[in-house]
């Protein structure tokens, strides 16, 4: 039985409530359902998917799409490693970016440290003989280390960082981005550098830059030139000699007056001191290797005539030549006989003639063939050839047995 009036509405408020929850319920679920199928994955991950399996819904199975090649990253090696930069230590975990110069005082620490993997350290000659275990280089996995202990003012001088491009297990140096800095180490009782000679040779060259290497360790002394004999001090004008706190004093264009035995003079505060000795001796240093010419008294001799081939060069003044011959008479051991002389050459100012004559005195058959002639100066050597032909004795008599004419 049904029951009626405000019985039955209430039953139907409850039988609609029921229903409204159970909808609730069923939706509810239908939603976690649909939430887990319908998932998306995250951008920087891909969907995973079950390999030979059906994708649910496609209604038929389907493959794996094939993975996209990857590319094979370049060694480390092999890189370009980029600008590499060089930087000071001065403590723990603080770091200076270096100037093209330091100072440090001689006995304290200088610790380098440049960017990049492998580089290698150039360091001042006298440290590339260290054998005392006071430098130290380590390659670490982005930078290398260079660490000197115990300085000194003989450790003044440059510290080069450069970067390796290495194939495989070759690897250079990469000269154009190397960094670099001058380190000087202040000694207060060693101005200059120290030497393990008194006496130093330096050549000059003509037009060639000549350079005294006056190294002092602080950058604050004060330099001059001084002449030996006569005794004075040579003057700096910043042109034709000109003074560098890192390298010492460069004669530009030397000259014959420039030689001699000249010295530095180095002074700071109340302390004064002397470098070693630079005998300077000029050479006339030629542009360029001679250029002989040869020439023969007579290209055809005849046995017995004498025969003389000459050698010349039209050079700079000054400059030396040396000759030097080859001829066909050697192989018997025959003598070389030569006549040299230098003279100037009418034809230009500041010129030379430089000639050399072979003399071959009774020409014998053996004579016959080529005579070189190589002129060699500072510059190089080249060499100019010419054949000589020698001619049989004619007979003395040609007609003495041959018979006359009957007259008729």
């Amino acid at each position: 039985m049904v029951p009626v009036n405000g019985s039955g509405e209430k039953w139907r408020l409850v039988l609609l409530g029921a229903f409204l929850i159970c909808g609730l319920i069923l939706e509810f679920g239908q939603c976690q359902q649909d939430e887990q199928e319908g998932r998306t994955t995250p951008p920087d991950r891909k969907p995973k998917s079950s390999k030979g399996k059906p994708v649910r819904g496609a209604g038929k199975a389907t493959t794996k799409p094939k993975p996209r090649a990857k590319a094979t990253p370049a060694p480390p090696s092999a890189v370009n490693q980029g600008p590499v930069h060089l930087t000071q230590v001065v403590n723990k975990g603080k770091f200076r970016r270096v100037a093209d110069s330091l100072s440090i005082r001689s006995g304290d620490t200088l610790e380098l440290r440049c960017k990049g993997n492998p580089v290698e350290w150039g360091v001042p000659v006298y440290l590339e003989e260290d054998d005392e275990g006071r430098l130290r280089t380590v390659q670490h996995d982005r930078y290398g280390t260079l660490t000197l202990s115990n300085s000194t003012g003989a450790d003044t001088g440059e510290y080069t960082c450069f970067p390796m491009y290495c194939e495989d297990r070759d690897c250079r140096k990469v000269y154009d981005k190397a960094v670099k800095v001058f380190v000087f180490f202040p000694d207060p009782q060693e101005l200059f550098v120290p030497s393990s000679s008194y006496y130093e040779v330096i050549q000059l060259r003509t037009n060639w830059p000549t350079v005294l290497p006056c190294q002092v360790t602080s950058p604050d002394a004060k330099v001059s030139l001084h002449r030996e004999f006569p005794p004075g001090e040579v003057a700096v004008d910043g042109a034709e000699i000109t003074f560098n706190v890192k390298q010492g004093f460069t004669i530009h264009r030397p000259k014959l007056h420039h030689a001699g035995e000249l010295y530095c003079v180095a002074s700071l505060g109340n302390l004064r001191q002397s470098s070693v000795k630079y005998m300077l001796i000029y050479v006339n240093y030629p542009v360029a290797p001679p250029t002989p010419v040869i020439q023969a008294s007579s290209n055809s001799v005849a046995i017995g005539q004498n025969l003389q081939v000459t050698c010349t060069v039209i050079g700079e003044q000054d400059v030396v030549i040396d000759f030097t011959w080859e001829y066909p008479g050697q192989q018997i051991g025959r003598p070389l006989y030569t006549q040299d002389s230098v003279h100037p050459d009418g034809g230009g100012l500041g010129r030379q003639q430089s000639q050399t004559v072979l003399l071959v005195d009774e020409v014998r058959e053996v004579d016959g063939g080529t005579y070189t002639c190589t002129a060699q100066n500072l510059q190089g050597s080249r060499t100019t050839s010419t054949t000589i032909k020698v001619l049989a004795a004619a007979a003395k008599d040609k007609v003495k047995d041959k018979p006359k004419p009957k007259k008729p």
